[in-house]
């Protein structure tokens, strides 16, 4: 059969949605490989002829994608998406059934795990929910051998009288190293830059799946979050984590830089689970010279790896720190104090390790304005190399949504999906969504146009063509 993997153009005039984080719009392309890893796996099928066209990655006019589709033959359209771009898949596919009004439409990751009846709009469109490799695969030989669909796992679609059906979940993938390393080889000749690395080629990985920490708001990468959605609804409770190998992390990295790649952003919502795994991927990272980064508590850092990672070329770590503010951080079950933020970034700083804080504005209904000045204040006192303000979106399958919802303070009648980095939805006690939004725009604005911050990014940068992306993708966060 012949699949395509579509990443559609944004047709409203914003930046497109970022689709591998998921809450966000792009402010600087990273390969999908979510998407990639299914594709990968659909490949082992000699059958199967699979591509991957990327119409964000490539700047294609709504013009262009309606030419595409109007001569394109594929037998199936593959599509990743997230709450952000489900207004944008929906009108990709009504472009695609102008031309194509039979051929089949896979939609994958969370938008669809939550919105199910939304992304049903007719009988040849399928969604498969939570952890879509096995799915999709036992879906596409369903097709090809032209079998019921009511055995697949995980799989919700629309029945000939309109009638949609939800089939039982699919227990999670238990042992990760026997999927495929994504296809990156469909990319073709595309080129990613991260700024935080500042070192090209670039792409992304993941060592594991979850997380087991309970913060009310949290929207973890697109993966986990379809992962996590799907099993609360049977389960009522998080996931478990899943591992990949240090020695299947190794072969994969040996690859990528047989391959040519120098840089790897690790997409793993906690990455730092002990010393002694921590000391065999960063062993991993040092023997082929990887220039990397990863997200991280700063709970888990100790001593030990904080040194393991300055000496491993460990370009930055994101710590999600959201406040400075003991009772909020209480409040939203982060599960950190101010001095455990301290502690950690004075063990990076020790051995080199550059660090980014996530600060969330608006997690907590103790929220003030005085409370987020506070935090821009420490925030730059301690000097780090990198400082993103976002705003909390109440994010459906979240407990922070149902405590919105219940004390109405939702702006809108119910969630509508917005971007973190510009965009609120929340009237809290104490502060409006339009402050929210005043105070973010504020705080980037003082952050990335001091002489500090610009100094210190401008001497790392070791070409000119990386500061370029790094400043396009500065210009992206501040204006849009």
């Amino acid at each position: 059969m012949k699949l395509t993997f579509i990443v559609p153009p944004c047709f409203d005039h914003k930046q497109p949605a970022e689709r591998t984080a998921g809450c966000t719009r792009v402010v600087y392309l990273a390969p999908n490989i979510y998407e990639l890893t299914v594709a990968a796996l659909l490949e082992k099928n000699d059958n199967n002829q699979v591509r991957y066209r990327d119409f964000v990655y490539n700047k294609t006019t709504k013009a262009q994608f309606d030419s595409f589709i109007a001569r394109d033959d594929s037998d199936v359209y593959l599509i990743w998406t997230v709450n952000l771009s489900i207004a944008t898949d929906l009108y990709a596919i009504e472009l695609i059934r102008s031309h194509r009004p039979n051929v089949k439409i896979v939609l994958m990751g969370p938008g669809p795990t939550h919105f199910v009846n939304r992304c049903l709009v007719d009988e040849n469109v399928f969604v498969v929910r939570g952890e879509p490799e096995e799915t999709v695969d036992e879906l596409i030989k369903a097709f090809e051998a032209g079998t019921p669909l009511n055995e697949i796992k995980g799989l919700s679609w629309m029945s000939e009288q309109g009638r949609i059906v939800n089939n039982p979940p699919r227990p999670l993938i238990k042992d990760l190293d026997k999927l495929p390393f994504a296809a990156r080889h469909l990319l073709g000749n595309a080129e990613y830059h991260n700024p935080k690395l500042k070192t090209s080629p670039y792409t992304t990985m993941i060592t594991s799946r979850n997380c087991p920490y309970q913060c009310l708001y949290c929207v973890p990468s697109s993966l986990t979050f379809a992962r996590e959605i799907e099993f609360r609804s049977e389960h009522k409770r998080k996931p478990t984590i899943g591992f990949r190998s240090p020695e299947n992390v190794e072969k994969e990295v040996e690859q990528l830089a047989a391959q040519g790649y120098k840089a790897i952003g690790f997409m793993d919502d906690n990455f730092i689970w002990n010393e002694e795994r921590t000391a065999a991927i960063c062993a991993i990272m040092k023997k082929y010279g990887m220039a990397w980064g990863c997200e991280a508590r700063v709970d888990a850092i100790t001593e030990p790896i904080a040194k393991m990672l300055g000496e491993s070329n460990c370009r930055y770590i994101d710590l999600g720190v959201e406040s400075f503010n003991d009772d909020i951080l209480a409040y939203i079950r982060k599960g950190i104090t101010v001095a455990d933020i301290y502690r950690a970034i004075g063990l990076l700083k020790k051995y080199g390790v550059p660090v980014k804080l996530n600060i969330l504005i608006g997690s907590s209904p103790l929220e003030t304005r005085e409370t987020v000045l506070h935090t821009l204040h420490e925030a730059k006192k301690l000097d780090v190399d990198q400082v993103m303000f976002n705003i909390v979106s109440p994010f459906p399958g979240t407990e922070y949504y149902k405590i919105c919802k219940e004390n109405g303070w939702l702006a809108t009648d119910d969630y509508i999906p917005t971007d973190v980095q510009r965009e609120s939805i929340l009237n809290l006690p104490n502060l409006s969504s339009k402050e929210m939004e005043k105070l973010l725009f504020r705080n980037n604005l003082s952050y990335f146009i001091s002489p500090r911050f610009i100094n210190k990014q401008i001497r790392r940068f070791k070409s000119f063509g990386e500061l370029k992306h790094a400043l396009k993708a500065l210009k992206i966060k501040l204006f849009g």
